[in-house]
């Protein structure tokens, strides 16, 4: 009967590990990648299952003073946090910027923008000039580098010039390859988009 019991429970964990639906303590969202039609643009499906499921958007256990609103960007372990009610918080995965480019640091959400334009820095131009071409700007568009939304993160002296944007190339998630921005996913930008609102605390750690 023990054995019996154990095979149940057993059955019941791997089923639950396959389904992609929740895990002990949250609720995580692998089915919401798919293809997006979103302001005329096609958002292609995201090959989730090659991201490290650490990385996919997830409710999770977050113990923090701060108050529900607030984003809270974990650089060292790739993930950004949306502090909800009662001790949880929305979970994504991110790509933080690369060495020589890391920051930290208390900032807000001054704008938030829909299919942005992109315009590279100076000092980017100048460490890649074939940029030069976008110094007016780039459209909006699939291979636009700050994807389908961006978050712009203003503090006391102004816009810091850093975003939370989206990015085309979800398998950069994860890993230190920005110039300091905090890039997430095209689909989970879309979400934390439509959860942050313009004055939002971010804290980045």
């Amino acid at each position: 009967m023990r054995m019996k019991s154990f095979a149940i429970v057993a059955a019941l964990t791997l089923s639950a590990a396959i389904s992609g639906c929740s895990t002990i303590g949250s609720q995580i969202f692998s089915n919401d990648y798919g293809a997006v039609t979103d302001a005329g643009y096609q958002l292609p499906r995201i090959p989730i299952e090659k991201v490290p499921r650490q990385f996919h958007r997830q409710e999770v256990d977050y113990d923090t003073k701060e108050k529900p609103g607030t984003i809270i960007v974990d650089t060292q372990n790739k993930f950004l946090y949306f502090v909800e009610d009662d001790g949880r918080a929305i979970r994504y995965g991110i790509g933080v910027g690369r060495e020589g480019f890391e920051w930290h640091g208390t900032a807000h959400v001054a704008l938030k923008r829909e299919w942005p334009t992109w315009t590279p820095p100076r000092e980017m131009v100048k460490r890649q000039p074939e940029l030069a071409k976008f110094a007016n700007g780039m459209d909006p568009g699939l291979k636009n580098p700050l994807g389908a939304r961006a978050l712009y993160l203003f503090n006391k002296g102004g816009d810091m010039g850093y975003r939370l944007h989206g990015s085309p190339e979800w398998n950069s998630i994860g890993k230190a390859m920005s110039s300091g921005c905090i890039r997430l996913m095209n689909q989970d930008i879309i979400d934390l988009y439509d959860r942050a609102e313009v004055g939002a605390k971010v804290i980045v750690l």
